[in-house]
């Protein structure tokens, strides 16, 4: 079942004049809130946005993409800010012990905005595309925005940084997927050779 879905999520940039139901939109932030995470922190907010008004904002400070207007539904997926002192910076400490000084003197704000999608906001927002999609949801990732401007925008606190926004809708023209590489070209086993 779960394969089914992946072979037919494609990104959909036009989506119909056509509101989604509430409780379609319960059950795709169930599908996130359901979520694995580190620690099983759960460091994340799910902004759901569906006033038009303010998704034509979202779009303007996603440096224009004016396809987004066309989405009656998106859900910014936020990263709430571990603190240091709760080991924020040491996963990646560890997975770059090489760079582990340089982390430390990071700004704190830097460091961050760098690191918000650390906790898993990706898992969270693939989770809630397959459950749209079981529903006849279309959706498309938006990654490329003005950070600083969509957490202004939506008066979040500091500790809460907007990491993925992604646009949900029902597609006004037939969708089509596109090919994708095969798996000889993406898996190696055990050690990696040319």
């Amino acid at each position: 079942m779960i394969l089914e879905l992946l072979k037919k999520r494609c990104s959909v940039r036009q989506f119909q004049n056509k509101p989604i139901p509430d409780e379609a939109i319960a059950l795709i932030l169930e599908a996130g809130r359901l979520s694995p995470s580190g620690g099983n922190e759960q460091a994340w907010k799910f902004g759901v946005i569906n006033d038009k008004a303010l998704i034509s904002q979202i779009a303007s400070i996603s440096y224009n993409q004016l396809w987004i207007k066309s989405s009656p539904l998106l859900i910014v997926l936020c990263t709430e800010i571990v603190e240091d002192k709760r080991g924020g910076r040491d996963i990646q400490k560890n997975r770059f012990p090489r760079y582990a000084e340089e982390i430390n003197e990071l700004d704190k704000d830097l460091y961050s905005y760098l690191n918000s999608e650390e906790h898993q906001t990706k898992i969270t927002g693939t989770h809630m595309i397959l459950c749209a999609l079981e529903k006849g949801i279309y959706s498309t990732w938006i990654s490329c925005f003005d950070v600083e401007k969509v957490a202004k925008l939506l008066k979040l606190p500091k500790h809460c940084i907007p990491s993925e926004i992604i646009a949900f809708g029902y597609p006004e023209n037939e969708t089509k997927v596109k090919d994708k590489k095969s798996i000889s070209e993406l898996v190696f086993y055990n050690t990696f050779e040319e």
